[in-house]
C-alpha cells in the first residue's frame, strides 16, 4: 500500500460532525495505552499527524483521518483508563456505540491490544461489541518489538482463547518502535477492499 497523502479531517463527538462525502471508512478502537496513536503515525508514515499523548486517556473525539483521498482511518476514543470518571466513560460508550450503528459506510472494526499481555475483560467485551456489528476479521498486536519472534504464536494462542477469536479471523504484530508489521497489514486492507469491493488505488499507477 502507497500512502500518497494523509491528514486528519475532522475530531468529532456527534454524528453531525461525521463527515459526509462517503468515503470508505476503517475504525482502530483499543485500550487508552495499547499505542493507537503510535500505529496510526506509524501505518501512514507520519511522525505526528496522530498525537502521541504521555498520559493515557487523551483521545476523547473520533478522529477521522483522511488516506489517499480514497478512504478514512477513524481513531476511536480509547477505553479501560482507571483515572476517567464513570460519568465520562459513558460517555465515549456511547460515542462509540453511536458511530458504530449508524455508519453506513464503515467497512471493519479492528482491535488493538498489546502483544505482551492477556487480553483485558475490557478488551473481551469490546471485541464481542465489535463482532456483534459484523466486523473484528482483523486483530493487531502491538508492541511486537518488546517480544522475541519466536514467542509469537505463544501469545497468539493466548490473544485468540481470551478474545474468541474463530479461526479464519487474523492477528498481525506490529512494532510502531521498528516500523515492521506494517507492509503486512496494509496487505490485509487490501483483502477488506477486495472483498467489499472497494474500488481503492493500493498502488499509483506507473507513468
Amino acid at each position: 500500500m502507497k500512502i500518497i497523502s494523509s491528514e486528519i479531517v475532522i475530531s468529532a463527538v456527534s454524528p453531525k460532525q461525521y463527515p459526509d462525502d462517503g468515503k470508505p471508512e476503517f475504525a482502530l478502537v483499543g485500550r487508552s495505552n495499547v499505542g493507537k496513536s503510535s500505529a496510526i503515525n506509524t501505518m501512514l508514515n507520519r511522525k505526528n499527524l496522530a498525537r502521541v499523548s504521555s498520559s493515557p486517556g487523551k483521545t476523547r473525539t473520533i478522529n477521522f483521518y483522511l488516506v489517499n483521498k480514497e478512504f478514512y482511518l477513524v481513531d476511536l476514543p480509547g477505553y479501560g483508563y482507571t483515572k476517567v470518571s464513570k460519568s465520562e466513560k459513558a460517555n465515549w460508550g456511547k460515542m462509540i456505540e453511536t458511530y458504530l450503528q449508524s455508519r453506513k459506510n464503515l467497512y471493519e472494526v479492528i482491535l488493538l491490544v498489546d502483544i505482551r499481555h492477556e487480553p483485558t475483560a475490557d478488551d473481551k467485551m469490546m471485541y464481542d461489541w465489535i463482532k456483534h456489528y459484523g466486523y473484528g476479521t482483523v486483530v493487531i498486536a502491538t508492541k511486537s518489538d518488546k517480544i522475541s519472534r519466536g514467542n509469537y504464536q505463544k501469545h497468539f494462542k493466548i490473544i485468540r482463547k481470551k478474545l474468541g477469536m474463530s479461526a479464519t479471523d487474523k492477528i498481525v504484530p506490529i512494532s510502531s518502535l521498528k516500523k515492521e508489521g506494517v507492509d503486512e497489514l496494509w496487505k490485509n486492507f487490501k483483502g477488506l477492499f477486495a472483498v467489499n469491493d472497494l474500488s481503492i488505488t493500493t498502488e499509483p499507477a506507473l507513468k
